[in-house]
């Protein structure tokens, strides 16, 4: 129950942070066109506009685009295959939690429905529009140091914009990355125990 709760309970906060987001932002609600988008990969429904401050000091603001790739835009229109991918690894997901985790696994099962709610918003996303929304962007006008800058030309320190979605999979999969390491310690500790007992 506790992995069902949250992974409604994100999936609900994502597509409704992406919803409110393209409707306020903007100075008038972006309006997405499934079909217009999907045929043309070039369309940019969203009008010029000005960031919103989240956080000031150059922490965070919110700024509408359309990502045609997964997480920062990574692999971009690869909708087919993003499509193809999401199905298999929420299936794998669902296949681990069933034969793997114990219910004791509150951390796991935590891990585990941050990373499928992540993972079923952004694929919502691709279905219904062909491409993701993202809003949020971290460390504006911030850039990198010495003049370097990123593959492409971009010399922004956080150049990627995301979504809720996405700090979901990334923290979903940090709690899957430290359950792993105490379950690893833990049966390190039980073998000891069991060693010296025998001894």
């Amino acid at each position: 129950m506790l992995l069902i709760g949250i992974l409604l309970l994100g999936l609900a906060v994502d597509l409704g942070t992406k919803q409110w987001s393209f409707e306020h932002i903007a100075d008038t609600p972006v309006v997405l066109d499934r079909t217009a988008i999907i045929e043309n990969a070039n369309l940019n429904p969203i009008p010029p506009h000005d960031s919103v401050v989240l956080i000031p000091g150059r922490i965070l603001n919110m700024h509408l685009v359309l990502n045609p790739g997964a997480v920062f835009g990574i692999g971009a229109e690869q909708r087919t295959f993003f499509v193809i991918f999401t199905i298999l690894a929420v299936t794998a997901c669902m296949l681990a939690f069933t034969l793997w985790m114990s219910a004791d696994s509150r951390l796991a099962h935590i891990g585990l429905a941050l990373v499928l709610a992540g993972a079923l918003g952004n694929l919502w996303d691709r279905v219904l529009y062909g491409r993701v929304r993202d809003f949020l962007h971290m460390l504006p006008d911030r850039h990198l140091p010495f003049g370097w800058s990123w593959p492409g030309g971009n010399s922004e320190l956080f150049p990627w914009i995301f979504n809720i979605a996405d700090v979901m999979l990334l923290a979903g999969m940090g709690l899957l990355l430290i359950h792993l390491q105490l379950s690893d310690r833990r049966i390190a500790k039980q073998n000891r125990e069991r060693v010296d007992g025998e001894s």
